[in-house]
């Protein structure tokens, strides 16, 4: 990488997040676009991003807004499309350009942008950046998968609540420059000011009134979007997303709201909407009133990633959904938390699967989770408990997957679980490992009761490692193992935390490939 004498790496991708130390555009392509029409302040505002990577190409992603919190969810910008030209280079100073081209940001698509690239050299970086009305963008970096069994350094992310605290840890993930970011949900949140805060107080404020309409929707984002910290996060690597219950409404089900209010159709359609419109998605993800986020991305024949959907096919909560105890509806077989497609989409996905690793990135705790300590049981009837039956399918074919790990969020704590199709039995053989991420910020600055951990412990003994701070994780993944890192902060109620390594683990890749694993696995006759 060409890097001026004198000038730190780290230091200079932040320079050039800022847009500080980037020259005039070399092609015509990157000239500004004439008009008389000019716009009366930086559109952007919200950052660029980038997603999907594939072995050619990725998505690029920006949205234009001069006023990011104006109040009808437009970002301050005119009625009219306005075109952007962008560009793709090998080096951080953009002296070698090697795409380049100009999109419209469309009014009425809240004048973002999404560039699909192809055409391009497989695992490499690559940065990027745009230019509008003669005004130029951040700089961003992203990458193309490689081919063979290329190492990757991944980070795994989600929930981050913008009243509940900072967004340091967006800070932190960005600077260990991982090749890619999974996140798994609740990348914003819908309530009101004040609508949730139960253990974190209030750091700072919601966007006014709970997000209902395109607008509300579109300005949540922005809000956001806005966070200098995650903005760093987005411009330090490709994401990998997937939305949990938040980017629509608390627990939702499928066509079930949470509330019971009406019209809850066309608000999750609006929703989906605002969201393909603020995030790095290919153009083939929004399909009408739904929005695909199920999809395979693999690293080579290293690892294939398969993102998972819990929201949007699954039959509503049994019992009235919460933590509860006795509730037998959620064990019936006919249950379904993925849908009939989604499972057969997954299902022939892990068969066919011929990578040294699987990981299932998805939003709710896999592994069963007693929360009652002593007699009796209680479970989350909006995680995988809540579908038992169909867990015990899933588990079943994971143990016939070449390495499978499965990758969560939502439980605003790390969790290290070892998976099994009988959580009741402890000789029961262990299928997979389940990471779970504790949250971005959701629930404030987080504690260590170490007394609640040792009894969720014991009453889980499946369960290793709980930590009920906020944090990432950070992994390294290679043919012969994948070391994790729980990287937790000690607060976000004000800025500056450091990020540490509070537990570390190494899960060794099995032998053989996965037609061997697969034999093994199944039933014999006799």
């Amino acid at each position: 990488m060409d890097i001026p004498g004198g000038v730190d790496r780290r230091a200079f991708l932040t320079a050039a997040t800022a847009g500080l130390l980037l020259p005039p555009p070399a092609t015509p392509a990157a000239a500004a676009v004439s008009s008389s029409r000019t716009l009366r302040a930086d559109p952007f505002t919200l950052g660029v991003a980038s997603g999907d990577p594939s072995s050619d190409g990725f998505v690029l992603w920006t949205r234009l807004a001069v006023d990011p919190l104006g109040g009808d969810g437009r970002g301050g910008m005119p009625a009219r499309d306005v075109d952007v030209d962008w560009q793709v280079a090998t080096d951080e100073r953009f002296t070698k350009v090697v795409k380049s081209g100009t999109a419209t940001a469309r009014a009425g698509a809240a004048h973002s942008v999404h560039v699909e690239l192809k055409g391009l050299e497989p695992g490499r970086d690559y940065f990027y950046r745009f230019r509008s009305q003669g005004r130029l963008s951040p700089a961003g970096r992203t990458r193309t998968t490689p081919q063979g069994e290329t190492p990757l350094t991944f980070a795994v992310a989600a929930c981050a609540h913008y009243e509940h605290g900072y967004y340091t840890a967006y800070r932190r993930l960005a600077e260990q420059e991982p090749d890619l970011v999974v996140f798994l949900g609740d990348y914003l949140y819908e309530y009101g000011p004040s609508g949730y805060t139960a253990l974190a107080g209030r750091v700072r404020s919601h966007t006014p009134g709970k997000c209902r309409t395109l607008a509300d929707y579109r300005l949540r984002h922005a809000q956001y979007k806005s966070d200098p910290d995650l903005q760093a996060a987005h411009a330090a690597a490709p994401w990998l997303v997937a939305f949990d219950d938040h980017e629509v409404e608390n627990n939702w089900a499928g066509p079930v709201s949470s509330t019971g209010a009406a019209g809850f159709a066309r608000r999750r359609a609006e929703a989906f909407r605002a969201y393909y419109e603020n995030m790095p998605l290919r153009r083939a993800s929004l399909q009408g009133a739904a929005l695909k986020v199920n999809r395979r991305i693999s690293w080579g024949t290293l690892a294939r990633f398969h993102l998972l959907d819990t929201r949007q096919f699954r039959d509503d909560q049994a019992c009235q959904d919460g933590v509860r105890a006795g509730c037998d509806d959620r064990l019936a077989a006919g249950r379904t938390l993925l849908g009939s497609g989604q499972w057969r989409w997954l299902e022939s996905g892990l068969n066919d699967s011929t990578t040294r690793w699987n990981l299932l990135g998805q939003q709710i705790m896999v592994a069963h989770r007693d929360y009652k300590v002593g007699p009796g049981r209680e479970v989350n009837l909006d995680s995988w408990d809540g579908y038992a039956a169909e867990r015990t399918r899933l588990l079943e074919s994971l143990a016939r997957t070449s390495n499978p790990v499965v990758l969560t969020g939502d439980a605003h704590m790390h969790h290290l679980a070892e998976l099994k199709t009988d959580f009741d039995d402890p000789d029961a053989p262990v299928v997979a490992r389940e990471l779970v991420a504790s949250s971005i910020a959701s629930d404030g600055d987080g504690y260590r009761d170490r007394t609640w951990i040792s009894e969720a412990l014991q009453e889980n003994p499946h369960i290793s490692y709980i930590d009920q701070r906020r944090g990432y994780l950070m992994a390294r993944l290679t043919r012969d193992e994948l070391s994790v890192e729980f990287r937790t902060l000690d607060y976000i109620s004000r800025r500056g935390a450091r990020a540490r390594t509070a537990h570390r683990l190494t899960i060794p890749a099995e032998a053989g490939d996965a037609a061997a694993r697969r034999a093994a696995a199944a039933p014999r006759a006799g």
